[in-house]
This record gives structure tokens, C-alpha cells and sequence, in this order.
């Protein structure tokens, strides 16, 4: 009797003391971690990497941000569609591009009823079972509206990359050799596109939070969807038509894209809307 009336005692002191503490935290930095969100340290950061053409050795400083420890899912684009009958770009004008197996590399086509609803057409299966798999089938343009909608924005590339680096210098955020991607991204395991050779758990899009965090506890940085970025790297900032992406996704393979790891960028028309883009978010200033 004694020892559950220590223990409750002993867990009850804890509680208030946790509750205690954190309020104090609180009214001390004025801050708190919003849910789904990670805190990246202000500080001075390495980035890029010496030679290469699109993103350079350089120094940068950040103040700190709050980053989307997730890239935005299905369900949580179904709730700004919900809210404001927004309609994506693929859904009005029947552009969007994307894929199947069997088409050579790089190789994607124009499904005239692919959208972020259904990523790979209305006769393949749509998002209904799959509302904790990432967005995809979504432009740049649409990310803005949605961005605006839920008072956040995409990161710039710098930002990603200091998250995504998490304290790290190499050209990707984990020790060893690059085969350990496979624990971190969902990428294309199969040497080729036109044919699967290889038991592919996750041939397409994952759920979110399938793989292992980096070391600051954001998953999916390397793989399932490339993720849009605020701004444009050097060589494309005066192509306004451009938007850039990072981290590659569930179609690189290490033999075709293989842009999964902390320096590469990508880039694709601002209006262009494929099934392996995505995004994560960070909130506003003011939002914290």
C-alpha cells in the first residue's frame, strides 16, 4: 500500500513539476514547439558543396525557424480543399505528369485525369487509403494558395538544407556509405524504371514517418517526394519560370536522378505538377 502511495506521490510530484517547469520555460523564451514542428537553431552554417554549379560552398545565418517535421499529407490538403474549394492546377487544365512502370528513364506521361486526388489517374487507386502518404500532383502555384491558406511558407533552400544537414557536413546526414539511404528515403530500389526486379515495399509514395528521422527529427528528407523551396538557386534565379525541389524522391534511383542527399537541387516549371513532388513548411514569424 506504502510503496502505490509513494509511487503515486512520486508520479504526481513529477507531473507538476514537469507542468511547473515548462510553463516557466515558456514565460521565459515566449516559445513553445508547435506540434508537428521541429526547431532549427539560429546559427552560422557550412552549406553546398566546393565545385559544385548549382549550389556552392557558402556560409549562411538563420535567426532559427520552425520546420514541418513531415512533408504535408493528403489529409492535411484535404483539409484546405475542404475549407476553401480550391482547385489545383492539374484539376483545371489536365496537365499533369506522371508514371508507370515500364516507361524508359526519365520518361513520364500526360494522364489528362491524374491530380492530387488520384496521382496516377482515375484508373489506378486514388488517395482514399492513403491520406497519411505525402501530397504530390501539385504545383508550386497550388503550394502558394495553401501556404497562405494555413499562414506558413516553404522553406528557402538554405533553410532546407540546414534542416535537413541537422548539424552534419557531408553529403548526407548519416555514417557510412550511401547504401544506408534505403533507412532514411523512400527511393527507387530497381536498377531500371521499366521493369521492378527488386521487392519494393513501397514502389511509389510512403506514409509519412516510415523511415528513420535525421538526426533532428525530420523524416523523409531524403526520398518519397521532392520538396519545393521558397526561392531559386544561382543559375536559375532570373528564370522566373523555374522552381526549385531538394531531397529527390520515391522515383530516384541511385543509376537516375539520384538527388538523394543534402546538395543537390532540382528544378521543374513553376506550373508543373507530377507525382513525386511535394512539400514541407515552415511557420511565419509571427506564428510563434
Amino acid at each position: 500500500m506504502w510503496k502505490f502511495i509513494y509511487t503515486g506521490t512520486f508520479i504526481a510530484c513529477c507531473l507538476w513539476c514537469a507542468l511547473f517547469g515548462c510553463k516557466q520555460a515558456e514565460e521565459k523564451t515566449g516559445q513553445k514547439i508547435p506540434e508537428g514542428f521541429v526547431k532549427i537553431p539560429a546559427g552560422e552554417y557550412e552549406l553546398g558543396a566546393k565545385g559544385h554549379y548549382v549550389n556552392p560552398h557558402h556560409k549562411t545565418k538563420t535567426n532559427g525557424f520552425y520546420i514541418s517535421e513531415t512533408e504535408i499529407t493528403n489529409k492535411q490538403f484535404e483539409k484546405f480543399v475542404k475549407a476553401t474549394g480550391y482547385k489545383t492546377i492539374a484539376e483545371k487544365y489536365h496537365n499533369a505528369m506522371t508514371f508507370k512502370v515500364g516507361l524508359d528513364e526519365f520518361e513520364w506521361y500526360n494522364d489528362s485525369t491524374a491530380n492530387w486526388r488520384y496521382p496516377f489517374g482515375t484508373s489506378n487507386e486514388g488517395i482514399a487509403s492513403k491520406m497519411d502518404h505525402p501530397v504530390t500532383c501539385i504545383c508550386f502555384l497550388d503550394i502558394q494558395k495553401y501556404c497562405a491558406w494555413a499562414k506558413v511558407r516553404l522553406p528557402t533552400l538554405d533553410e532546407w538544407e540546414i534542416a535537413c544537414r541537422a548539424g552534419t557536413k557531408g553529403k548526407h546526414f548519416f555514417q557510412g556509405d550511401s547504401t544506408r539511404v534505403t533507412e532514411y528515403g523512400n527511393i527507387w530500389l530497381s536498377r531500371r524504371h521499366s521493369e521492378v526486379n527488386v521487392p519494393d515495399e513501397h514502389l511509389f509514395t510512403s506514409p509519412v514517418k516510415t523511415f528513420r528521422p535525421n538526426p533532428w527529427g525530420l523524416y523523409d528528407m531524403y526520398g518519397n517526394c521532392f520538396e519545393f523551396c521558397a526561392d531559386r538557386a544561382g543559375p536559375y534565379k532570373q528564370k522566373k519560370n523555374l522552381a526549385c525541389a531538394r531531397g529527390g524522391s520515391w522515383w530516384c534511383s541511385k543509376n537516375s536522378c539520384n538527388f538523394f542527399n543534402s546538395v543537390d537541387i532540382g528544378r521543374c516549371d513553376r506550373f508543373a505538377s507530377f507525382s513525386n513532388q511535394g512539400f514541407r513548411v515552415v511557420l511565419l514569424d509571427r506564428a510563434y
